[in-house]
């Protein structure tokens, strides 16, 4: 029997260093960095980085849900960003950057919005968690230079991981290198 392969939009700063946590899992087919909840159709980096479309920078993951459940991502996709944080994500501020959960189905919102509540009930955070949970739009694949800028660009992606704010904000506040 052939695997139903799902996909999985989450926003939370720049795309760039959204790719590579989820890349590396077992039952990850494809992580790609793109653009989702706005207007324009089509958007190009210029375009989104005016604020004027509507979009937020987002990457869309197709996995397997036999070998991952959408709950590991999910649990992933937290990790990453600063929860709290409504405004953007670390150095990138703006709509274009805010952290948002798009669910594609009423199963992913429910596990979704349950993480949430589990994680503002947990008290790792004085603040409140502000992730949004909306319904999936259409996603808009990015630029080609913008896709697996982590592999291209190693050395330029750790900088920029590291002098955002992203990768401190990550050690102290999730114990994990």
């Amino acid at each position: 029997m052939e695997h139903q392969y799902e996909n999985a939009i989450f926003a939370g700063g720049c795309f760039w260093c959204m790719v590579k946590p989820f890349d590396s899992q077992p039952g990850i087919i494809s992580v790609v960095s793109g653009y989702t909840g706005g207007h324009v159709a089509n958007p190009t980096y210029e375009q989104v980085t005016t604020g004027l479309t509507g979009h937020t920078e987002a990457v869309e993951i197709t996995f397997d849900p036999v070998v991952i459940p959408y709950k590991k991502l999910v649990e992933t996709y937290w990790k990453q960003t600063d929860p709290t944080d409504a405004l953007g994500q670390f150095a990138d501020r703006g709509d274009s950057y805010r952290p948002v959960i798009f669910y594609s189905n009423e199963a992913q919102k429910e596990i979704a919005e349950q993480s949430k509540a589990e994680l503002q009930a947990s008290g790792r955070f004085t603040r409140p968690i502000v992730t949004q949970i909306e319904p999936a739009q259409t996603f808009y694949p990015a630029e080609d230079y913008h896709q697996d800028y982590y592999k291209k660009h190693n050395v330029h992606y750790n900088l920029y991981r590291e002098g955002s704010g992203r990768a401190g904000f990550i050690r102290k506040n999730w114990k994990e290198k």
